[in-house]
């Protein structure tokens, strides 16, 4: 029989990729999702050649500076007058002056120019941004002597970095050449781990991690200790997520920037990952802490003129060290900053996973992937997909709620529940068995919370399991 990772290259063609091939240095600055992208075009079906892993370090090298050569590439650029520059490229309007400013991350210039033609074709540099090789040109205004408002700087041309053509339904034709256990693996190979260091609940826990990427306002805390890949997982696996480390952040940056008149991060993007949530400070304190619970209930969010709904998930992430392998609640809750003590906002989250469930992630040769898997670009684009998809009547059809059940708890039983189903069985065709699998993860997820409600607030939240049954 033809084993997995044989199986995965046939069925998924130019989409599997060596997974051990980004751990080369020269790749390793790049995002999961750009590395694997360069590979697949750098090499052939999936594998790297000497001379091919060669090309790709000396292509990056050149074309992705570091911060630190800042000085040079600008200086080669006025030297020579074009240069050829990797990076996430992002666009901003500024509708007073009726101009465009282009961000360039890896130079810190953020006044750039591009020719309309480019924006016409590449619309999502106006979004979230893309990745792509540019060329740039040096074009200092005529007798400027040096004091113009305009940058010399030019983008002239743009190739973004993503996969075209993807089909989420052709991605889940391909779900019937595997079993369950089979691809569950191959999910928890394609972002990055070995799935033979984890048991089948810690496999479980991975992928639920990527239910806010497939189902649209979900509402996800995770608190564990570092090194479990957490932070990783969301900072390579997707174009459409966006990770905040700590710092200050405003409601500018999230929902709507009166200034600029530009929808913040949650209106351009699949998810929004506030990391090391113990270290966020927010500025205008009682209005974001207002504005994340009404936009937690039903994705709407008003700010200034601005009224908008959006899809955007949202996952809070905290690095905690606990004392015993399940802490207590008590733990839990002091272990939360103090804007997360708050009833109201935790109940309007919909799974805790457990962190301290899962092991740290010590060496690469161990607990990283080896072998073949989908390409992370790919998936991404899929995932992305994946938010238009409802599977609500399954759902409904297959699964009952019993008992003490509020309606908080059955939209976050259902809503983790159908995210975990939509990875498992993009094909639609759900065994009972694969039902009851998620709704377990789902109810398990929100019991959690429910334990976290009840320390804050035992008056008005008492512990209890959330029952259930499977339609068979």
């Amino acid at each position: 029989m033809m084993s997995v990772l044989d199986r995965t290259k046939q069925t998924f063609g130019i989409y599997a990729v060596r997974k051990e091939l980004v751990y080369t240095h020269e790749i390793s600055r790049l995002p999961r999702f750009i590395s694997e992208y360069l590979i697949a075009k750098f090499g052939s079906d999936g594998e790297l050649s000497a001379e091919d892993l060669k090309k790709l370090s000396d292509f990056v090298n050149i074309h992705f500076p570091e911060l630190r050569d800042r000085d040079k590439v600008l200086h080669d650029l006025m030297t020579l007058g074009t240069y050829t520059l990797m990076d996430e490229f992002k666009v901003e309007t500024d509708i007073k002056l009726g101009k465009h400013r282009l961000i360039i991350p890896c130079m810190n210039v953020r006044d750039a120019q591009i020719l309309d033609s480019i924006l016409d074709e590449n619309a999502d540099l106006l979004r979230s941004g893309m990745w792509g090789i540019a060329t740039l040109k040096y074009m200092p205004a005529e007798g400027s002597d040096g004091k113009s408002d305009t940058s010399p700087i030019l983008l002239t041309k743009f190739t973004p970095f993503q996969v075209t053509n993807v089909n989420a339904k052709d991605f889940a034709s391909k779900r019937s050449t595997f079993n369950r256990d089979d691809w569950i693996d191959l999910l928890v190979r394609s972002i990055g781990l070995n799935p033979g260091v984890y048991n089948f609940e810690q496999k479980m826990l991975l992928l639920c991690r990527l239910v806010p990427l497939v189902e649209p306002n979900t509402n996800m805390v995770e608190l564990g200790p570092k090194a479990t890949g957490k932070t990783y997982l969301y900072r390579n696996i997707s174009y459409h997520t966006r990770v905040i480390s700590g710092g200050r952040v405003s409601p500018a940056t999230l929902f709507y920037n009166i200034s600029t008149k530009s929808v913040g991060e949650i209106g351009v993007r699949d998810c929004v990952v506030l990391d090391e949530i113990g270290k966020l400070t927010f500025s205008n304190s009682e209005e974001m802490i207002g504005k994340l619970k009404d936009y937690m209930v039903d994705g709407f969010f008003e700010r200034g003129p601005k009224k908008a709904h959006a899809t955007c998930s949202l996952v809070f992430m905290g690095n905690m060290e606990f004392g015993s392998n399940v802490p207590e609640p008590s733990e839990v809750v002091s272990s939360l900053p103090a804007f997360m003590r708050d009833s109201a906002v935790i109940d309007r989250m919909h799974t805790l996973i457990p962190g301290w469930e899962l092991p740290k992630i010590k060496q690469s040769k161990e607990h990283l992937a080896t072998g073949y898997g989908i390409v992370a670009d790919y998936l991404s684009e899929v995932f992305h997909q994946l938010t238009m998809e409802s599977y609500g009547s399954i759902i409904a059809e297959k699964v009952r709620l019993e008992g003490d059940v509020t309606i908080r708890d059955e939209k976050a039983v259902k809503k983790v529940a159908s995210g975990l189903l939509k990875l498992l069985c993009p094909d639609r065709r759900c065994e009972a068995s694969d039902v009851e699998i998620c709704v377990n993860i789902a109810t398990r997820g929100r019991e959690r919370i429910i334990s976290i409600l009840h320390e804050i607030s035992p008056g008005e939240f008492r512990p209890k399991k959330l029952e259930y049954s499977i339609v068979r």
